[in-house]
């Protein structure tokens, strides 16, 4: 399907009520993913499904990047609401250093994918890239991690029973300032990750990740360059630092950061 551009909107549910039409569906989802370029942690996908009764977004929605930590916040428990069905799916820094950030991306989308209520029967999803369907290596130039990820389009044996749950994708770039479900969707994924750093930082305040959340922050840098990583970062990353390895940290409250998700009570 061919998407209109249209700079300089706020996301609405045009195009995901277009697709509706255009495919003769009854539900839609949108799809975004955060914490892709982050140095620790895992990387995490939302997905948000929408129907033709679904009424206007909550106001003030905009991409996740676009908006505070406490815009966030204070839209998590109104987009929860609203949407009739949601999840976020993760996938830890362990497993993107076994698999390749690609192959982890897919598996935290069919992790979130999973665990919905209501199935979507396309989803619009962010970007250029189906990395939801075929996360086939590609020509990277971010000195921040290695160009590593495994050869076949199928991952660990997780992703052969979960691939079933994947629908058609749409392909839209800056979908998560067009689309509201899209935009929906990465702000539920960017609080949920949000949370995850947080309650890391709870743990050990070394890194800063209640304020950074593991991004390349200065004192994120600065921190690795004087203790070296610990057992929450990406291993595979070619990160900033030569220092030795200290003794990995305990889990978070509530256990590692793993594979599971946060999903719609």
């Amino acid at each position: 399907m061919t998407v209109p551009r249209d700079p300089g909107w706020r996301p609405s549910l045009r195009l995901a009520r277009a697709s509706m039409r255009t495919h003769s569906l009854v539900r839609v989802g949108g799809m975004d993913e955060v914490g892709r370029g982050a140095l620790a942690g895992p990387v995490s996908v939302g997905v948000v499904v929408v129907d033709a009764a679904t009424r206007s977004a909550p106001a003030g929605l905009d991409d996740s990047k676009r908006l505070t930590p406490l815009e966030r916040e204070r839209l998590h428990p109104l987009l929860a609401r609203w949407a009739p069905a949601w999840a976020v799916g993760h996938a830890s820094n362990d497993e993107i250093d076994a698999w390749g950030i690609l192959v982890a991306l897919r598996v935290a989308g069919l992790r979130a994918l999973e665990q919905l209520s209501l199935a979507p029967e396309r989803l619009l999803l962010d970007g250029t890239y189906d990395w939801l369907h075929r996360p086939v290596p590609a020509p990277r130039e971010d000195t921040l991690f290695d160009a590593f990820d495994p050869p076949a389009d199928h991952g660990p044996a997780e992703l052969v029973a979960l691939a079933p749950v994947a629908p058609p994708v749409d392909l839209m770039p800056k979908a998560d300032r067009r689309c509201a479900a899209v935009a929906a969707a990465s702000v539920l994924a960017k609080v949920e990750r949000d949370r995850m750093m947080s309650a890391l930082a709870d743990r050990d305040h070394r890194w800063g990740w209640q304020h950074n959340k593991g991004y390349s922050a200065p004192e994120h840098l600065a921190a690795l360059a004087r203790h070296g990583p610990c057992t929450w970062h990406r291993r595979s990353w070619r990160l900033p630092t030569a220092a030795p390895v200290p003794t990995p940290m305990e889990d978070p409250p509530g256990g590692p950061v793993l594979g599971a998700a946060a999903v719609r009570d």
